[in-house]
């Protein structure tokens, strides 16, 4: 093995200190990229043949989430 070092009083060995770093780093990297998938949400495209049925639709989802919310 290689050699060691001296942390917070402690003897600590390089191949420990390698082992924790690759693990934090995965953990992080893990983290991240679910936090970025949760912001997405997953609704169906609006296929509407207007504008004003367009935005019927859309006030009446949040209309719809706001009553769900209340419950």
């Amino acid at each position: 093995m290689g050699g060691s070092y001296l942390i917070a009083g402690r003897n600590v060995s390089s191949h420990y200190l390698a082992i924790t770093t690759l693990a934090t780093v995965g953990l992080g990297a893990f983290a991240i990229s679910k936090r970025i998938k949760s912001k997405k949400p997953n609704t169906p495209p609006i296929n509407a043949s207007s504008a004003d049925e367009e935005a019927f639709i859309k006030e009446f989802l949040k209309h719809a989430e706001e009553e769900e919310k209340k419950k």
